[in-house]
């Protein structure tokens, strides 16, 4: 049921929306798009280590497992990055 509803909410706003398999692997390109980056700055992340990857050939391939946790990873690490600024904006605000 409110799988259903987000799918929609994605919908009416406009928003694009991709199904992805939970063992599907993912070239670069795709990858990149599900995370809103370039595929530059995808690489990076690969060669860093901070996503996996494995070589299928000489293509680099994500399985979809693994960006999805680096997402939500991510997005949390934003959220609580955000929630922290705002905390001391609140502090700094309160001195003055």
């Amino acid at each position: 049921g409110r799988m259903i509803m987000d799918l929609l909410m994605h919908f009416v706003r406009g928003e694009a929306v991709t199904f992805v398999p939970f063992g599907a692997e993912l070239t670069t390109q795709q990858a990149a798009d599900m995370l809103n980056v370039s595929r530059p700055f995808l690489i990076k992340l690969l060669e860093s280590g901070k996503l996996s990857y494995h070589k299928a050939g000489s293509h680099r391939r994500i399985y979809a497992v693994d960006l999805l946790a680096y997402r939500d990873k991510r997005d949390k690490e934003q959220t609580e990055a955000l929630i922290e600024l705002q905390r001391l904006g609140q502090e700094i605000e309160a001195k003055l």
